[in-house]
């Protein structure tokens, strides 16, 4: 049952359509939600319409670059022309370079900084101005188990997601009295299409299964329904908060 969760009929925009953002996508459609999802790669948002459909559902797919103010600005412009403000805004996108700290240049951290933290910003503002006019609104950005630990090889990345989850907080604190929750979800070690390579070569699976206190790895599917509840009702009370759905990883 999707009903206690109240999302039926509401509006959602998740920007990013690969493993957590498109999972995340079809839970909400699943909750009843008239959800776009964004991505500039249209193959990804054709596997997301496609699994709607077999699931009874539809989903509206955007494909759009994100690399700019403008143009996440006319991103969220039209997806409110498609489904209203939306009640509900998933940030979902993001990306590492696992390289050591002296390996990787200017380029390589600009690049990463935009994606993962500037279009958090200008995407959050976009749809915190439309949410505050409205009076409503619940926004969660996906965050990571390095923005707590320090992983050699991902420091840009962790930068990115120490500072998502510092924007989120500042967002939550100045839009509470407007009615908006702001939070986010930090993933553990998670097996997605984009990460299966890298997992299984060179014995990466059993290393980072060592390291979760439940000897696994998450599925999407995990991330996809804490998102989920943080978007709806029965979370209105939470803001400003980073759920770790990670196995216990932040624990050891």
């Amino acid at each position: 049952m999707t009903g206690w969760l109240n999302l039926e009929g509401k509006g959602a925009l998740v920007v990013g359509a690969g493993g957590l953002g498109g999972s995340t996508a079809l839970s909400l459609a699943a909750a009843g939600m008239r959800t776009v999802v964004v991505d500039r790669d249209a193959a990804t948002l054709a596997g997301v319409a496609a699994a709607a459909g077999d699931a009874g559902r539809e989903i509206v797919t955007l494909a759009a670059d994100i690399s700019t103010p403008e143009s996440c600005r006319a991103v969220v412009a039209d997806a409110v022309d498609r489904v209203g403000t939306p009640h509900a805004f998933v940030h979902a996108v993001g990306r590492n370079d696992r390289r050591p700290v002296l390996e990787l240049g200017d380029d390589d951290w600009e690049s990463i900084l935009t994606l993962n933290l500037s279009t958090a910003w200008w995407l959050g503002q976009a749809v915190g101005r439309r949410m505050v006019a409205a009076g409503a609104g619940r926004m969660v950005f996906v965050s990571s188990v390095s923005a707590l630990l320090a992983h050699p090889d991902h420091a840009p990345y962790a930068a990115t997601k120490g500072g998502i989850n510092q924007l989120m907080r500042v967002m939550a604190r100045e839009w509470a009295p407007h009615g908006i929750t702001v939070n986010a979800v930090g993933p553990g070690y998670i097996e997605t299409d984009l990460t299966r390579a890298y997992l299984d070569r060179d014995g990466h699976r059993e290393q980072l299964e060592a390291l979760v206190p439940a000897r696994r790895l998450g599925v999407p599917g995990e991330i996809a329904d804490g998102v989920t509840f943080l978007l709806s009702d029965r979370a209105g009370f939470i803001t400003g908060q980073c759920l770790y759905i990670d196995g216990g990883r932040t624990l050891v």
